[in-house]
């Protein structure tokens, strides 16, 4: 679970972040913008991140705020599962990233796949929809939801990519290090479940 100056930091800034975008009064205008210099304060006092970093990360969206959306593809084989070793943290993940404008969720996790692992995939089923903050990850200062793809392997050959530097097949019980910014051990093990049982319905927050 979240701490809690995490949690308001984040609500202080989307009031803000909302505010700025409907508010036509300059003095509403204003408190607007010292509740987003709070947040951005509250932030940067807890995690000695300057203060120039987080508004330029954090606090320089537009627009009515809303999570920010990761997408994830899961592909079995056999009785394991693939997992990609990111170079920023030198930790494995499923596959994925930010979804970006202009695709679906199940295209994100075709293109993700290929760009990180060189695989082709056609997206099956979606197995799981979880908000981050209801899982051991660590601090994020944005609010993120997850999903999770069932894909079948249609092509392509296991390479890393631009962000990935290995990629490999494990099996539930020989988990290699993850990047729990990324995914939780108890994450995959859930998805392990898809696997034994592909009826089983689709978890979420």
């Amino acid at each position: 679970m979240e701490h809690k100056w995490l949690e308001w930091s984040k609500q202080l800034q989307a009031i803000a972040q909302s505010g700025l975008t409907y508010c036509k009064d300059p003095y509403d205008k204003e408190r607007y913008e010292q509740l987003r210099d709070i947040s951005v304060d509250i932030l940067a006092s807890y995690t000695g991140i300057s203060h120039e970093k987080i508004k330029l990360t954090f606090a320089s969206d537009t627009g009515y705020a809303t999570p920010k959306v990761d997408v994830r593809a899961v592909i079995f084989h056999k009785d394991q599962i693939l997992l990609v070793r990111e170079k920023s943290d030198n930790a494995w993940a499923l596959p994925g990233g930010w979804a970006d404008i202009g695709y679906s969720p199940a295209e994100v996790a075709m293109k993700e796949v290929q760009e990180e692992a060189g695989l082709l995939v056609e997206p099956i089923k979606l197995l799981a929809v979880l908000d981050k903050k209801c899982h051991q990850h660590p601090p994020d200062p944005f609010h993120v939801y997850k999903i999770f793809i069932h894909c079948a392997i249609i092509g392509g050959e296991l390479t890393g990519g631009l962000e990935t530097s290995e990629v490999a097949f494990f099996s539930e019980h020989s988990l290699p290090e993850l990047s729990q910014s990324r995914n939780t051990k108890s994450q995959i093990i859930s998805m392990f479940e898809y696997l034994k049982d592909p009826n089983k319905a689709v978890l979420f927050d």
